[in-house]
């Protein structure tokens, strides 16, 4: 009897194992609760931080490519800036490319073509940034009735050696004109590059010494100012949109070396960030900005800078918008002059932001 009670336990305890096993072997795994003491790395998601304390050098140029720069350095000088800016205010577009080439200048005002000509020189060591100013030159006449380039013919216009000289010629030709230089008999039209600079140039037409000129803003305001006979006879912009792709007549733009944009990219976001804010100032508060222009050394006159603004087409393009008008253009100059631009195209990687 003992054995039989024996042997009825070990069965029972065998059910009891066999239940149990089965028992787990039917219930679903549980999720485990997941360790959120060391959280995943996520450093490619997060933007990298602004060094403040980092000197930008920004060299700007006197006249329409530096406008729009004047509300940023006056907020810069007010200690309202985010970067710590190092700017200098430059006359001459030759010292600013020296500046790029040599590396004391991380970002500059450049008129478009030179930007082309620093890129290709320095085998792509800048890349553009932003335009910033698109056709700021204008046809002035005293006295000569012109209204049309079919006007023109027979005609000396004198204009700024370069890319004013090339501009004019394009339309020129694109209006059906021969254009030759100085002594030239078979040409429609004559362009006089007889004067050593612009403001040279300005001065001889205000004397009433040369009736039609070529000139940029805001020496059209100054110009028109001494001399009530000058008038406007053409809007060069409005005439380069009838005969090549609309607003692609760049005339100045903000570059940045390539190696300081790929340091520092936190900087330069924020840089056109604030550059963005200072053009929108000054489009529209133009006589608080043409102050602080003038304040800032770009353009000695508040009151003149102040009516040509309206007329420098001033912007703020990037991305794919600046790079097709700034190779719209920069192709036009290269049937012109190849010289202009430096001999060649540059490549995609001139355009920030472009991939």
């Amino acid at each position: 009897m003992k054995r039989k009670n024996v042997f009825v336990r070990l069965i029972a305890l065998l059910l009891v194992l066999t239940a149990t096993v089965m028992l787990f072997a039917c219930t679903p795994e549980q999720p485990q609760t997941p360790d959120n003491s060391n959280p995943p790395n996520n450093d490619e998601n997060e933007q990298p931080s602004v060094d403040t304390s980092l000197q930008v050098n920004v060299t700007v140029l006197s006249g329409t490519t530096g406008f729009s720069m004047a509300p940023l350095m006056q907020s810069h000088a007010d200690g309202k800036a985010t970067l710590n800016y190092n700017f200098k205010v430059e006359a001459d577009a030759t010292n600013v490319n020296a500046a790029l080439i040599n590396g004391t200048v991380d970002i500059a005002a450049l008129p478009t073509n030179a930007a082309s000509v620093v890129y290709n020189k320095t085998g792509g060591a800048i890349q553009i940034l932003t335009i910033n100013t698109q056709g700021v030159l204008y046809l002035l006449d005293n006295g000569n009735n012109i209204t049309s380039f079919e006007d023109l013919k027979g005609k000396t216009v004198a204009a700024p050696a370069q890319n004013p000289t090339f501009i004019f010629q394009y339309l020129c030709e694109q209006n059906g004109l021969k254009v030759g230089k100085v002594g030239d008999t078979a040409a429609d039209v004559i362009i006089d590059n007889g004067f050593t600079s612009p403001a040279e140039l300005q001065s001889n037409v205000a004397a009433g010494n040369v009736t039609l000129a070529v000139l940029p803003e805001p020496l059209v305001t100054i110009t028109k100012s001494a001399n009530a006979d000058v008038k406007v006879a053409m809007d060069l912009t409005a005439e380069w949109n009838k005969v090549s792709p609309e607003n692609s007549l760049v005339q100045g733009c903000i570059v940045v070396r390539k190696e300081f944009a790929e340091q520092h990219p936190a900087e330069v976001a924020t840089f056109l960030e604030e550059y963005a804010a200072s053009v929108n100032f000054l489009m529209n508060n133009v006589n608080e900005a043409a102050e602080m222009v003038a304040a800032q050394g770009i353009f000695a006159k508040a009151p003149v800078a102040a009516k040509a603004i309206p007329n420098c087409n001033i912007c703020y393009m990037t991305g794919e918008d600046m790079k097709n008008a700034m190779s719209s253009f920069l192709t036009i100059m290269m049937g012109v002059q190849p010289n202009s631009i430096g001999g060649k195209l540059p490549g995609d990687d001139f355009y920030y932001g472009i991939k």
